[in-house]
């Protein structure tokens, strides 16, 4: 069996700016050199990956496809999401989606852009009683707040989405 020491260790002092942190300072705290270095090596990587920028986590990923039985766990997640209910025969409804993509990729982190195909998941609109499309529903943490009927002008759709994200 191995016999262990105690070592009584002063508080270690480094500076972050510098480009490596010396094994010495670990050295003096544990038993094994090699584990010091490693253990140097990894502090030295997360020091390292820390300083570094980093891309921003919230990228858009395109719109969120929903159906009858996803629309309401979708709409009840926290934040904003505009629901934009479409038919594939609608053109209409194709004139104004790059509008809502634009519009989401600009608020990415602060909306997400929801799509429901009506032809495919008939519940969810009439629940809503929509009877004409395009038709986009706001929602804010699960509850409607805004809607917007017909393809309307982007700066329309703005000033809607401005007033809640």
């Amino acid at each position: 069996m191995k016999q262990r020491t105690i070592v009584r260790v002063q508080p270690i002092r480094f500076d972050v700016t510098k480009d490596s942190y010396p094994a010495s300072c670990l050295i003096e705290t544990v038993d094994d050199p090699e584990l010091a270095e490693i253990r140097a090596r990894k502090l030295q990587r997360l020091l390292t990956s820390a300083s570094t920028p980093r891309p921003s986590a919230a990228e858009w990923s395109g719109p969120v496809t929903l159906t009858d039985l996803t629309f309401d766990a979708e709409v009840r997640r926290p934040g904003a999401i505009l629901v934009d209910f479409w038919a594939e025969w609608c053109g209409p409804c194709h004139r104004v989606a790059p509008i809502l993509e634009e519009l989401a990729k600009a608020r990415v982190g602060r909306m997400r852009l929801g799509k429901l195909n009506i032809d495919e998941n008939p519940r969810t609109p009439t629940r809503f009683q929509i009877t004409s499309i395009p038709t986009m529903l706001l929602f804010r943490d699960g509850k409607l707040v805004d809607g917007i009927v017909g393809a309307v002008p982007k700066a329309d759709i703005e000033a809607v989405l401005n007033r809640w994200t």
